[in-house]
């Protein structure tokens, strides 16, 4: 196998692997948008939620577009390989550079809008108490999903246990705080007296923030080494469409 046949070979590799990624993260976004259960559905029925949220609800349609992009990106890149089509190759070069710009333009817009950002989390959190307030242990549905979150988290509530006072759940249980919110307390019922003398659980909100700026180093090593990726794509490809031409001549 010659140098060509090498770049051919991971060409054909490469984009394998991003044709089965895209199909999976397709068949995601598939799912989050025919899910009635799903976080987001939970998400869009809180009252008096900020209407940015509205865009964040399009997170299913995002995972559709971004899938279907790598889908087309991976059959272009496997097939113009395949079949040496200078065509397919010029083309997922520029869908490639087209991606790459988008996520340099994104990543300087995140860093830049951080502040209108972090407003539309504290609009979603004040949202959020209020529809605690009003329907955990109430809803059926809203109440299993915060159970499963503050579970999973090790969390109270989206700020701390107050969000929980005069819910539907505090009334009926003389007072009392969901389970999770006493997780340390062996079992002693969780009552305001517990809370104040047992229980350290945070709040869902700190344990998010703690979870993203824990993971920072790992998210930016991925974003980097996505970025790596497209630009061996990206100059792969060139080099096959170059050498294409040089064979045709």
């Amino acid at each position: 196998m010659g140098c060509f046949g090498f770049l051919k070979f991971m060409m054909f590799l490469f984009n394998g692997i991003i044709f089965v990624a895209g199909a999976a993260i397709l068949g995601v976004g598939i799912w989050v948008k025919v899910d009635s259960g799903s976080i987001l559905g939970f998400l869009g029925s809180i009252d008096n939620a900020p209407t940015e949220l509205n865009q964040v609800l399009n997170v299913g349609y995002l995972l559709i577009a971004v899938g279907a992009l790598l889908v087309i990106i991976g059959f272009l890149g496997c097939c113009g390989a395949a079949r040496e089509s200078k065509c397919m190759l010029l083309l997922f070069f520029i869908i490639i550079l087209l991606v790459f710009i988008a996520e340099v333009a994104g990543a300087v817009v995140i860093l830049v809008f951080r502040p209108l950002a972090e407003e539309l989390f504290a609009k979603l959190g004040t949202a959020a108490v209020k529809s605690i307030k009003k329907d955990y242990g109430k809803n059926a549905d809203i109440t299993g999903l915060w159970d499963t979150t503050m579970n999973t988290l090790k969390c109270c509530g989206i700020y701390n246990s107050s969000n929980f006072v005069d819910s539907p759940y505090y009334m009926a249980n003389n007072n009392q705080y969901p389970p999770p919110c006493c997780a340390s307390a062996d079992n002693k019922p969780c009552n305001q007296t517990v809370i104040d003398n047992f229980s350290t659980v945070p709040g869902c909100f700190a344990k998010i923030e703690q979870l993203i700026d824990d993971n920072t180093e790992v998210i930016v090593g991925v974003a980097l080494g996505i970025a790596a990726l497209e630009i061996c794509a990206m100059t792969v490809s060139m080099i096959l469409y170059c050498k294409i031409d040089s064979k045709s001549r």
